[in-house]
Order: structure tokens, then C-alpha cells, then sequence
């Protein structure tokens, strides 16, 4: 039986990644069950016509779904990025790319963004001599990301720094597999590759 992140994948319609590695192989839930719970297999082909507001909607909870964010958290997040100077797609995209426990997943850490907040919840993290718990803390430009010297025994970092060494992480973060720190080296930018979603439609469902 799918659990529930496969089950936000299947009424997506497409991958979101949630549960990293299994996602690409034949064991993922999607590849049998593409069709959203609960629908007949007879109906995969027959697909109803989506208005402009589910559209956006379903976009919504796509990009919501992936970061793993609450309503309430996520609609702070565009209100805010409508509010700034400049593309609000733009700043949408670096508030959440710029959130800790996506951070540690853009790292390599962690096999997706669930166990990436987990991580931080535990206080694995520690950001300038302070351990962080706070999975949606912001991270800026400067700011060294290490972790705890007394995280550095769990079975979660085990192998660690020959994972992270193969690991490629984005352009705006730099890592030391090796001392296993990482220091953000600059501001995410958003681009279609960064995100298969379509942010704008995003902004425009908020602003009804």
C-alpha cells in the first residue's frame, strides 16, 4: 500500500521526490499507480478539463509539497516575496531555497527534505558557534553551516564525508566533506531547470 508521500505524488500527477533515492527505482509507487488515489484505472485516459484556478492550485501544493511547508508558512513566504523589489518569483524562490533543512538536503546530508528537517529539529547543525533546531531558519551569505561535534557519531553521518564528496551541490553553497562544513557562498537563483513548476502561476493564485 502507498503511504502518504506517494500519495501526494500520485494526486500531482507527476514525481515530487519526496522520498529521495526509492523514487528512482522500480519500487516507487508511481511508476505503478500514476493515477490519483482513489481513481479507477479505467479513467487514466480520460482526463477532465482543469479550470485556471485549479491549475494554480494544484501548482501550489506541488511546490508547497516539496518543501514540506504549511499553508500558513507558505503564504507568509509569497506574501512576502510580493512585498520585496524585484521578481517575486525571484524572491519566492530564494525564501525557500534559503530555509535550513533545504539546505542540508541541497548538501547532501540527508535523502530528502523530510529527514533534512528531522536533522535540524535534533540539533545536528550548528550555524556560528549556536546549534540551530529550527528547520525554516534563513540562512545568509557568509554563514558557515557545520556539523555538531557530537552529532559527528550518529549512524546518520556515517559514511558522510565520501557521500557528500560525490554530492553536487548548487553553485551557491560550497562544502568540506571532508572537515563536513558547508559556507553559503552566495543567493540562490531561480531558473526553469532550478524548478519544474510554474512559480508564477503561484503568485497569481495568492493574489485573488
Amino acid at each position: 500500500m502507498s503511504d502518504a508521500k506517494c500519495k501526494i505524488c500520485r494526486r500531482a500527477g507527476e514525481k515530487l521526490f519526496l522520498k529521495g533515492d526509492k523514487c528512482f527505482t522500480a519500487k516507487c509507487i508511481f511508476e505503478k499507480r500514476p493515477t490519483p488515489p482513489g481513481k479507477p484505472i479505467s479513467e487514466r485516459k480520460h482526463r477532465s478539463m482543469v479550470t485556471e484556478y485549479g491549475t494554480q492550485l494544484k501548482e501550489k501544493q506541488k511546490i508547497r509539497n516539496t518543501y514540506g511547508v504549511s499553508e500558513k508558512q507558505f503564504r507568509t513566504y509569497v506574501i512576502n516575496s510580493t512585498s520585496e523589489k524585484g521578481s517575486p518569483v525571484d524572491h519566492l524562490f530564494e525564501n525557500l531555497e534559503r530555509r535550513l533543512d533545504n539546505v542540508v538536503y541541497r548538501l547532501g546530508y540527508a535523502v530528502n527534505r523530510t529527514q533534512a528537517r528531522q536533522m535540524v529539529s535534533h540539533g545536528h547543525f550548528v550555524i556560528g558557534k549556536r546549534k540551530i533546531t529550527i528547520p525554516s531558519y534563513r540562512v545568509s551569505t557568509g554563514e558557515v553551516i557545520v556539523v555538531r561535534e557530537g552529532s559527528r557519531k550518529s549512524p546518520l553521518f556515517t559514511g558522510a564525508s565520501e557521500k557528500l564528496s560525490k554530492h553536487s551541490a548548487p553553485a551557491w553553497l560550497s562544502t568540506d566533506p571532508v572537515k563536513l562544513t558547508a559556507e553559503v557562498k552566495g543567493v540562490p537563483k531561480y531558473s526553469k531547470d532550478a524548478l519544474s513548476f510554474n512559480v508564477q502561476s503561484v503568485i497569481e493564485f495568492y493574489s485573488r
